[in-house]
């Protein structure tokens, strides 16, 4: 089980939702030695998987949004695992039917949105799927509060997400 210090926990509690999310998800990342893999994949708990995937989905949307997120490789790993139905369990519903909107849009698309493309061919994608627009918009605007939920789920389940050591 990932361990994490308690003091270290606390501290960044106090920061704010982000920090203290990022103190699991920097460990799950230095665990796996990186980015997940279907080497390395075991190595975390399904929890775990699912809060790594929100890190990686709200840094990648906030950088460039859902066609970054495909071409850097984590449409998979967003879309292809019970990423939504677990938002949805852990109280983010509005956020959970925004993934499975996003799904249906990659899903219809998937081999044109995965291949490989020129920086001119990629700049060219947020043109020929301005259907992730609207979608980005309104993650932005829910953002804050998706962040909230997904914290205070975590402080309220802390032994699915690691071992908490003094």
């Amino acid at each position: 089980m990932i361990e994490v210090e308690e003091s270290v926990l606390q501290k960044a509690a106090e920061t704010g939702m982000d920090e203290f999310i990022h103190v699991f998800t920097d460990k799950y990342k230095e665990a796996l030695g990186g980015d997940p893999t279907a080497d390395n994949m075991h190595l975390l708990t399904g929890e775990q998987h699912v809060l790594l995937s929100y890190q990686i989905f709200l840094d990648e949307i906030m950088t460039g949004g859902f066609c970054q997120l495909i071409q850097n490789g984590y449409g998979s790993y967003i879309f292809d695992n019970p990423f939504a139905k677990a938002m949805r369990l852990w109280g983010t519903k509005d956020f959970s039917k925004l993934i499975y909107k996003a799904k249906e849009i990659f899903d219809a698309s998937r081999v044109d949105l995965e291949r490989e493309r020129t920086e001119d061919e990629f700049m060219a994608m947020y043109e020929d799927y301005e259907a992730f627009d609207d979608l980005e918009e309104e993650f932005m605007e829910m953002e804050e509060l998706v962040t909230m939920q997904i914290a205070e789920y975590v402080d309220e389940h802390l032994e699915l997400f690691a071992k908490i050591v003094k």
